[in-house]
């Protein structure tokens, strides 16, 4: 059995259905279980185990860790993520899971620049010295998260901080499949993993992109770090430390240049998902 945390999230929903492909037992936990898993429902779909579980909730873990083999954990970023997955890991090990695989970040370093990243770090830390079996991904920037553009793409723009740094994408479902290929197959269990899709992307090269797939004309503005943040914190209503993330990850790209791996189609066999089929895929979000 293997237990799937964040199961209605986009990767670890991804990951569901890369199982249920594989005709693999899986048990998606979800702190909502009277709402059905995104795409789990209908005639043709294998039966799903769903249960509760909350991080915060350790004897919902405990409860739904039982009887399990392997716990794929995904959280989202949150100024508690250091915490709720360190509790995560210490009640599996309790429990009698033997392999976990951690979704971490790209720059998971106790120095890294990302305060986000140093979290990650200091998890990955933890579930080394747990002394359990398991497997690192790092993941870039997610396609799905290019959707959250629409509203500034509708206006004809795209704001950043990143100049022409180009930047890796990865698709969701591309990260799912590698999960599942981790989770089941021992031989490339116990790596740790940068997953990319096949080319690194400039944000102006996004916004030409974008023009071409929708006909109207999309520009790149590029903003101070400190322009970024304000505008993320003031016009699109994030939290502070979400906006700093943002800036940070960014910055990022510039003083580490991106550019792609071969992981996926080391370990799948086949080549990563590309940006541009995501766009053509979701391109009416991008329609004004």
């Amino acid at each position: 059995m293997i237990v799937v945390m964040g199961a209605t999230g986009a990767t670890g929903n991804a990951l569901v259905h890369s199982l249920l492909a594989l005709g693999t037992p899986v048990r998606a936990l979800t702190r909502t279980p009277h709402r059905p898993i995104p795409g789990t429902t209908g005639a043709h779909q294998p039966p799903v185990e769903v249960q509760y579980a909350d991080a915060t909730d350790p004897h919902s873990l405990r409860t739904a860790f039982k009887g399990a083999d392997q716990l794929f954990l995904a959280m989202a970023n949150s100024p508690a993520q250091v915490e709720l997955e360190t509790r995560v890991i210490d009640i599996a090990a309790q429990t009698g899971i033997g392999h976990i695989v951690k979704i971490s970040a790209p720059a998971a370093e106790p120095d890294s620049p990302v305060a986000i990243s140093r979290g990650h770090h200091a998890v990955e830390e933890h579930l080394r010295a747990s002394g359990l079996a398991h497997t690192v991904l790092r993941p870039y920037a997610f396609m799905q998260n290019v959707l959250r553009l629409a509203p500034t793409v509708a206006r004809g723009v795209i704001l950043g901080t990143t100049g022409d740094a180009p930047c890796n994408y990865v698709d969701c479902r591309d990260i799912g499949d590698v999960a599942a290929a981790v989770l089941t197959r021992p031989d490339i269990a116990g790596g740790t993993y940068a997953l990319t899709g096949p080319e690194a992307v400039s944000y102006p090269e996004l916004a030409s992109r974008l023009t071409a797939l929708t006909g109207n004309r999309i520009r790149y503005v590029n903003l101070t770090p400190e322009e970024l943040r304000d505008n993320l914190i003031l016009s699109a209503g994030m939290p502070t430390w979400l906006a700093d993330h943002v800036t940070e990850i960014q910055q990022l790209a510039i003083t580490r240049p991106e550019t792609p791996t071969t992981t996926v189609i080391d370990i799948l066999g086949r080549p990563p998902r590309t940006l541009d089929a995501f766009l053509h895929e979701h391109h009416s979000h991008f329609r004004r």
